[in-house]
């Protein structure tokens, strides 16, 4: 027979045993952490990454996170990659310009340690745009760099003018045929020649001097000429800016002092020389005698000779802009020429040609 104390004893065993299964089982091993949380730092930094206490801030290795590294060439601020370029030891932002040269600037996926040059044609100042790296007076035209005065290759009349426009053509008063003071055999001038005769240059201008030997039976012959020089089909007006320092009386035909609106070479044919002008002391006229004007020639100054003919071929001659001869059907060949028309004794001329000029229209 079980006794009471023993049912007594028994209770507080199970009792006990219940008590102790009902604590806290003992402590597993920890789970791996997440790598993608950093662990705080108690101090040096404010993650801690692979074991080190780091500033994901501005470590470029860990930047705004544990092992988010940035590509070369960027920086770490704020916790968020930026592009930067480190040059001649300073730090320079992503597209910013040197200040030493407008046509360079950072761009760090080129060049994370040098500046690199900006594309041509890049606006770099007023009138100014890049060309290999150097900011420079020029134009940028359909993806074409242009010199300052360069003329457009399809339209003679428009012109890279910079100060005006580096993108567009500008419109020209004038295309230059003969410029004084330069060669003019590289300006497409040739010479039809005769001694004694001599051809000097000036500062802006080139002089024409032909004489006759005393007693010789032929005069000094220079006439420059130049081929092609306007469009035989279409209206032209021919500005030629000259000084006459001396000049015969002309021949009929002939003159010491000339501008031919045509000319074949040597001397002209015979419309070339019907239709000449001829400059002489106080005259101008045409080479035929058809038709003349009083005018100063030699004074000492330089005078604007214009020879306009239009779409009926009149021609008119106005001389600083004062109109001085017409004449109907004159004859174009596209070729032009200025000088010492004729080998005849005693018809001699002197002048200097500053310039030569097609007007645009």
């Amino acid at each position: 027979m079980v006794s009471v104390r023993s049912v007594a004893l028994s209770c507080l065993v199970v009792l006990g045993f219940v008590a102790a299964c009902g604590k806290d089982s003992p402590p597993r091993p920890d789970d791996p952490p997440d790598a993608s949380v950093p662990e705080q730092c108690d101090g040096g930094g404010a993650a801690r990454c692979g074991g080190a206490c780091v500033n994901t801030e501005v470590d470029p290795a860990h930047c705004g996170g544990c092992d988010n590294a940035c590509a070369s060439g960027q920086t770490c601020e704020g916790g968020v990659c930026i592009a930067r370029c480190q040059i001649d030891g300073q730090q320079v932002e992503s597209g910013a310009v040197n200040a030493a040269n407008a046509c360079e600037q950072c761009v760090p996926a080129t060049s994370a340690t040098t500046w690199t040059p900006r594309a041509d044609g890049t606006q770099c100042a007023s009138g100014q745009v890049c060309s290999a790296g150097v900011c420079g007076p020029k134009c940028f035209i359909d993806g074409t760099l242009y010199a300052e005065g360069e003329p457009n290759p399809a339209n003679a009349c428009e012109v890279c003018t910079p100060a005006t426009s580096t993108t567009q053509w500008s419109a020209r008063r004038s295309i230059p045929l003969l410029v004084g003071g330069a060669d003019i055999t590289a300006q497409g001038w040739r010479t039809a020649v005769q001694g004694p005769n001599t051809l000097t240059y000036g500062a802006d201008y080139v002089r024409l001097e032909t004489s006759t030997t005393p007693g010789g039976r032929t005069g000094g012959q220079l006439l420059l000429w130049r081929a092609n020089a306007v469009d035989a089909t279409k209206p032209f007006k021919l500005e030629v800016t000259l000084q006459v320092e001396s000049a015969s009386r002309h021949n009929s035909l002939d003159s010491g002092a000339a501008i031919l609106g045509s000319f074949t070479p040597t001397v002209g044919d015979s419309v070339d020389r019907s239709q000449m002008i001829y400059l002489e002391s106080a005259a101008i006229g045409w080479a035929d005698d058809t038709q003349s004007a009083a005018f100063p020639v030699i004074d000492g100054a330089y005078h604007v000779y214009e020879l306009a003919v239009d779409a009926a071929k009149v021609a008119t001659v106005s001389i600083d802009g004062v109109a001085k001869l017409t004449r109907n059907n004159f004859t174009v060949d596209g070729n032009i020429a200025i000088g010492d028309q004729t080998n005849d004794p005693t018809v001699d001329g002197v002048m200097r040609i500053k310039s030569v000029e097609l007007l645009c229209p």
